[in-house]
């Protein structure tokens, strides 16, 4: 599982395109992502959120912006 470190401030999020939507921040991206990712503010996991509700691992292709940054963490 993909998860934002708990040292980084979310705010630097919104430099890399999320939106905080209250409990999270969304991230709808480019065309290669289907559906968009999610940033749990609370658990900072990540997590990839299908048209229809379905939800699953975002994979490291997806986040690779954050992951050179230094934002993520496998656990």
């Amino acid at each position: 599982m993909l998860k934002i470190k708990e040292g980084v401030s979310l705010k630097e999020l919104e430099k890399f395109g999320f939106e905080d939507l209250g409990v999270c921040y969304k991230y709808y991206g480019n065309s290669d992502i289907l559906g968009f990712i999610s940033i749990n503010k609370k658990t900072r996991e990540i997590k990839r959120i299908h048209p229809y509700s379905l939800r699953e691992e975002a994979n490291e292709d997806e986040v690779q912006e954050l992951i050179q940054a230094g934002l993520v963490e496998k656990i």
